[in-house]
């Protein structure tokens, strides 16, 4: 089978992460570089990614985004790195940009060897105060929606769980 399409039906959410760190950041700059490749709207490219790998900014990212689910718990299952995804609201395909980058992450992690989820929330948490606060720390300027967050890192034991059957029906011809 091609090396691509073997990756991308072998790519699953993991949901639980070793605490290791990843130790070389050529494997995120590698995941982040492929985000860089998805198709967007007339090659506007609306998307950026901010990469997060300092604990603390990754821990509060974290707290924001139980906030929103309304629970204590760790919505990133302990991944150490999360590349949060944002895109220029004033581009009409600005979601679907963001979310083509997120697929393109999430296969690209996998292809080196990570794990990686999607985790929703990222559009509320950075339509809080504290969210465009942080866009403006880290220097994004303009109508920026969260996508999401990418959560990276190496998988648990037991992680990822097999893939569930496809449905018979998934697919259907117009021949």
């Amino acid at each position: 089978m091609n090396e691509t399409l073997n990756c991308m039906e072998t790519r699953r959410s993991v949901r639980g992460y070793k605490p290791d760190a990843i130790p070389a950041d050529e494997l995120i700059e590698e995941v982040a570089k492929a985000g860089t490749f998805a198709p967007t709207g007339m090659g506007a490219q609306s998307p950026v990614i901010v990469a997060v790998t300092n604990k603390e900014v990754r821990d509060r990212l974290s707290r924001l985004n139980a906030a929103v689910l309304g629970t204590q718990a760790d919505p990133f299952y302990g991944a150490p790195v999360v590349l949060v995804v944002l895109a220029d609201r004033s581009r009409p395909t600005h979601v679907y940009d963001g979310s083509l980058v997120m697929g393109n992450l999430m296969n690209a992690a996998h292809a080196v060897g990570l794990g990686s989820c999607w985790i929703h929330r990222a559009r509320e948490v950075f339509d809080s105060e504290e969210g465009k606060a942080l866009l403006r720390q880290w220097g994004i300027e303009g109508d920026y929606e969260g996508i999401g967050h990418c959560v990276l890192g190496y998988p648990a034991e037991g992680q990822p769980k097999a893939a569930k059957p496809r449905k018979p029906d998934y697919v259907r011809w117009v021949r």
